[in-house]
């Protein structure tokens, strides 16, 4: 290990008396470790020119290979620092309902287990088990996946929804008079309005108009008077109570789906996303409780 950290830092650095310093040796220290290393490997990694070094194509490649290697060495270390002997629960969710929901409740989870490290990635795209380390994801749609298990959270309630000023522009009156006016849609969910329509028995096809591949932006959309943004209840309740959104026309429907929590049946013993998912257990109850 000492000497692949003295390797990489001259090849980022290109200097030994930097890396001398960065790692507390001596210049002839560090000299010595990168051509041990290089009699390890049986490769060249440096040309010396005149007291400078220079990477070879070789050396080039490997200090690429080996930067990410010790960067991942470097995250681990230091995720068990910050939680010695807990652990980390490597979390996959959707950026709009990760801010909107998830966000405003991570901070009783973070109370009851302290020990637990959460490291959070957005993923728009349909999560990768075996191409990625997680353990565990929240997504939206059906409980088709291969090796996993699942946790209902909920299904969610959509609502046609405009700015004030739209609403008052185009004359809304009724759910008819939507099929006219432009619509912001949603790449993940390309058939959102169709379904909308179809169950309020009005006769629409073709439907055009501005395409997001995120709610947040069609929110900031909607609320701007670019058009008609089809909505989840939950994620807009701010922007409703302060009139920033009104309803176009109050005519909800369930979407097709729901929000899951997923991981995989390989590693469903995994001591954080147990808690976890005990945790979210409790919230949804919290929830359940509190709308009643």
């Amino acid at each position: 290990m000492n000497l692949l950290l003295a390797f990489e830092g001259v090849a980022r650095t290109g200097s030994i008396t930097a890396v001398a310093d960065e790692l507390a040796l001596t210049q002839s220290a560090v000299s010595r470790q990168i051509q041990a290393l290089e009699n390890q490997l049986g490769a060249t990694l440096f040309l010396r020119e005149k007291k400078r070094l220079k990477l070879t194509s070789a050396g080039r490649e490997y200090a690429s290979e080996i930067r990410e290697a010790l960067s991942k060495i470097a995250q681990a270390s230091l995720a068990l620092k910050a939680t010695p002997g807990a652990g980390t629960l490597n979390l996959a969710i959707l950026p709009t309902f990760g801010t909107r929901w998830l966000a405003a409740r991570l901070g009783r989870f973070a109370t009851l287990h302290p020990e637990v490290s959460v490291h959070l990635t957005t993923r728009l795209q349909p999560f990768d088990f075996a191409g990625e380390k997680l353990d565990a994801a929240i997504h939206f749609g059906d409980t088709n996946w291969p090796g996993a298990d699942h946790m209902k959270l909920m299904t969610e309630t959509v609502v046609p929804v405009c700015s004030r000023e739209f609403r008052q522009e185009r004359a809304v009156k009724a759910a008819g008079d939507l099929v006219r006016l432009p619509l912001l849609h949603l790449h993940s969910r390309p058939h959102a309005w169709e379904h909308w329509f179809e169950v309020n028995g009005i006769p629409a096809s073709d439907l055009t108009g501005m395409v997001f591949d995120q709610f947040g932006a069609m929110v900031q959309a909607a609320i701007h008077g670019v058009g008609l943004a089809l909505l989840p209840e939950f994620l807009i309740e701010a922007e409703i109570n302060d009139g920033r959104l009104v309803h176009a026309v109050n005519v909800p429907i369930k979407s097709i789906g729901a929000y899951y929590l997923v991981w995989p049946r390989a590693t469903s013993q995994h001591l954080p996303t147990l808690k976890f998912r005990k945790w979210l257990e409790g919230e949804l109850t919290r929830k359940s409780s509190t709308e009643a």
